[in-house]
């Protein structure tokens, strides 16, 4: 009898593991969200990959810059940052074919160019005119692109 009760002990053990990574998720994706300028954005930076490559995160706007959190992460920090003055739009388009599938619905994908490297950011129509103001309201002298 005393056999039983170590598998049932692991299995007890896994789901509490389960369960608190599942509410730090949650707990984090709360705190990310309480604050003004905070918006859903999915980010990819393969290239040329139809569908595939798109993360699904969090932006949130600071002063000179947008943090970019993945949504299925634990991690406090951002994983991407885009600042003002390194970002260049180069194109505005809907998602399409599987791509459709692979953002969120109603989506507008801005084809940027930040320090020379590719990426593209899906987002609402919304959010996208919000970074549009942001990108355009760039302090005097920062050559700022906006297509």
């Amino acid at each position: 009898m005393g056999g039983l009760w170590i598998p049932l002990e692991v299995l007890a053990a896994l789901l509490a593991a389960v369960a608190l990574l599942t509410g730090a998720v949650v707990a984090r994706r709360r705190w990310l969200s309480r604050g003004l300028g905070t918006f859903d954005c999915s980010l990819r930076t393969v290239e040329g990959s139809l569908g595939k490559g798109w993360r699904l995160g969090v932006a949130r706007y600071e002063a000179d810059r947008i943090e970019w959190f993945r949504v299925f992460s634990v991690r406090v920090r951002a994983s991407r940052v885009l600042r003002r003055g390194d970002v260049v739009v180069q194109g505005r388009r809907y998602p399409h074919g599987p791509e459709a599938f692979s953002v969120m619905a109603g989506a507008v994908v801005l084809r940027c160019c930040d320090r020379g490297r590719f990426v593209e950011l899906a987002m609402s129509d919304q959010a996208s005119t919000g970074f549009a103001s942001w990108l355009e309201a760039a302090p005097p002298g920062q050559n700022v692109s906006v297509a």
